[in-house]
């Protein structure tokens, strides 16, 4: 990757994060923290890796992704709104009431949405049914999902992964955001999955442990991924919950509140001074 498409995929992941921290600000509500964390991975996906189209949304040749863990879907709304989905003061509009972003993805309402997704475990399936789909049509694109680790407590997750290594879903790829953090405490306190490498291993993926803002090691996992053929691929990737903004970083209380007015200037003047410092650069 040429420097200055890192450096563009740098700002547009702190855009990101911005345009979550606005939109929790303004509604009040919602689920800053793994939005935080996987905003180098939306990035990413939606400036370079995807084959996506903002002004043919429904294109049948696209590629997809489906955030399993809905409820951080304040980063995806701001990846999709930077990307030209949408203009960027919906962002402000979340989850106000008869406002195009709901507190969930809702694919009916949203352009770019690939799937409604917040009941956790769930997504992940969706997006094997959109994978096998794609075989059985034999067309090319590629299906994307992300997942969080406190959500893959969820047995659904399991059943999905069978499904994935059975049916061979080699155009399948899931992105695990790894921030060690779930609503209730540390995940290995909630619940202890262990090696998480070896687990998926065991279920038939293909498995990468990466950093997750790392953006030179983001693109050799994906172009890895691509290379794989006769199974799925899981992409884990270890993250900071709450990343870029100093009081929040790795601190459980910040998975599912907003920030108050003085914690939202905090936030936002942290963020405009990372983003002028990588503009300047």
């Amino acid at each position: 990757m040429e420097q200055s498409e890192k450096k563009a995929l740098r700002i547009a992941a702190c855009k990101i994060r911005m345009g979550a921290i606005e939109s929790v600000w303004n509604a009040k509500s919602g689920h800053p923290g793994g939005a935080l964390s996987a905003a180098d991975i939306l990035a990413y996906l939606y400036f370079h890796e995807m084959n996506v189209d903002p002004k043919d949304p429904k294109n049948p040749g696209r590629d997809r992704f489906v955030l399993s863990k809905g409820h951080s879907c304040p980063g995806l709304y701001a990846a999709l709104a930077l990307k030209g989905y949408f203009p960027w003061d919906e962002l402000k509009k979340l989850r106000h009431i008869g406002a195009m972003l709901q507190g969930h993805p809702d694919m009916k309402g949203t352009p770019g949405i690939d799937m409604s997704t917040g009941s956790l475990g769930q997504g992940v399936s969706a997006a094997c049914g959109m994978a096998l789909a794609g075989k059985m049509d034999g067309k090319p694109y590629r299906v994307y999902t992300m997942l969080g680790d406190g959500e893959i407590d969820e047995g659904q997750v399991w059943e999905a992964a069978m499904f994935a290594a059975h049916h061979k879903l080699d155009n399948l790829c899931l992105i695990l955001d790894w921030n060690g953090l779930q609503i209730d405490g540390t995940v290995e306190e909630v619940a202890g999955p262990g090696r998480l490498d070896e687990k998926f291993a065991a279920f038939g993926f293909d498995v990468q442990v990466i950093d997750g803002h790392d953006f030179d090691a983001i693109e050799r996992a994906f172009g890895h991924a691509k290379t794989v053929g006769g199974k799925p691929s899981a992409i884990l990737a270890k993250t900071v919950k709450g990343k870029g903004v100093s009081y929040m970083e790795n601190v459980v209380g910040w998975h599912g509140k907003a920030p108050n007015d003085e914690q939202y200037g905090v936030a936002m003047k942290e963020l405009r001074a990372a983003l002028a410092a990588l503009e300047a650069e």
